[in-house]
């Protein structure tokens, strides 16, 4: 198996959830990496998620949208990888406004392509989701799958990875995909079903169960993807897929009954709401392949939802300024669920 040794990555998106832990993760784990962080700092983009590395001089941060050819040329001037997160990436803001969806991953990523290719890096990672096979009623998602995506987001995922693939075919751009199952962890967005739950959990509020809860997801830790992706980035065949998966599969509801039962808090906050609309039943990958590659997922599920939890009980001062300057997400909230929340 060869080894690709990146010398100055360009992350997109990486003030994001998963792009920051990605960029904390590759500076400890190579001391020679540099890394360029490009992100426009919309609402789920937070530069205090950088603040432990902001002082190191292997990492720059540009602000930027990767919809501008522009910026995007001069971000990944000197970059011989990319690891692209940047993304619309909540399925219900989807639902409401799939504008900013289309626009930012599909078009986004093909201004990206263009200029990779004109910047002739070397490995392009194109990070999506397992959303994009949409529900799978038994069995496994390989990677050689259908995509069915259910959602506006999950077709604006899908329209990327086949905007990636055709550069790879057409253009032979060195493109690798990865496809992970549910993130969870430190600094995302409480938007998202954990932090959401575990926030308002800690404030006594309703935790909005959508339809009979039944639903099931593969959560992984967000540390353990962004291991999976740097192994990846080393390790991976250029035009290949790869999913990655931790095996945790759980229905909503056992994962809400978790998250209270870890807090101490009564059963009572379940609020069930009117289920989403095309809500996928059950989400499932194969990883095989990935684990082939060399990777396979260790944490335990309930280890590290606990540390997700205390992480959140220990960092109050950071989702409640932005649960206070997002006082339209709030709104939202209260509109989408159609109940009181």
């Amino acid at each position: 198996m060869s080894k690709y040794t990146p010398k100055t990555i360009l992350v997109t998106g990486g003030a994001g959830f998963i792009g920051s832990n990605f960029v904390r993760f590759a500076l400890k784990k190579d001391p020679d990496l540099k890394i360029v962080v490009l992100d426009l700092l919309t609402y789920a983009g937070n530069e205090e998620n950088l603040d432990e590395i902001k002082n190191n001089k292997r990492f720059t941060f540009v602000k930027g949208d990767i919809r501008d050819s522009g910026i995007v040329n001069s971000a990944m001037k000197n970059c011989d990888a990319v690891v692209h997160f940047a993304a619309e990436s909540h399925v219900d803001r989807s639902i409401l406004a799939a504008q900013d969806f289309i626009s930012t991953n599909i078009y986004g990523t093909y201004v990206l392509l263009q200029a990779a290719l004109k910047e002739n890096v070397q490995r392009f990672i194109n990070i999506s989701t397992d959303e994009v096979y949409g529900s799978i009623a038994e069995g496994e998602a390989d990677e050689n799958f259908l995509l069915k995506p259910s959602s506006p987001y999950s077709a604006s995922k899908a329209g990327q990875d086949q905007m990636a693939h055709a550069h790879h075919v057409t253009f032979n751009a060195p493109i690798i995909t990865t496809r992970s199952t549910n993130n969870f962890g430190p600094y995302q967005y409480p938007e998202k079903m954990i932090p959401l739950f575990v926030t308002r959990a800690l404030e006594n509020k309703p935790l909005p169960v959508y339809g009979d809860g039944l639903q099931v997801r593969d959560w992984t830790l967000v540390e353990e993807n962004c291991e999976a992706i740097f192994h990846v980035l080393l390790y991976g065949e250029i035009g290949e897929i790869y999913n990655i998966g931790s095996g945790n599969q759980l229905t909503n509801l056992e994962l809400t009954r978790k998250i209270l039962q870890m807090l101490g808090k009564p059963e009572t906050l379940v609020t069930y709401v009117e289920d989403r609309k095309g809500h996928d039943r059950r989400y499932s990958v194969s990883c095989e392949k990935i684990k082939k590659l060399g990777w396979t997922a260790k944490r335990p599920f309930h280890d590290a939802l606990a540390e997700t939890i205390s992480w959140y009980q220990t960092h109050r001062q950071w989702w409640e300024k932005i649960i206070q300057k997002q006082k339209s997400y709030q709104e939202f909230i209260s509109a989408y669920y159609k109940t009181r929340v």
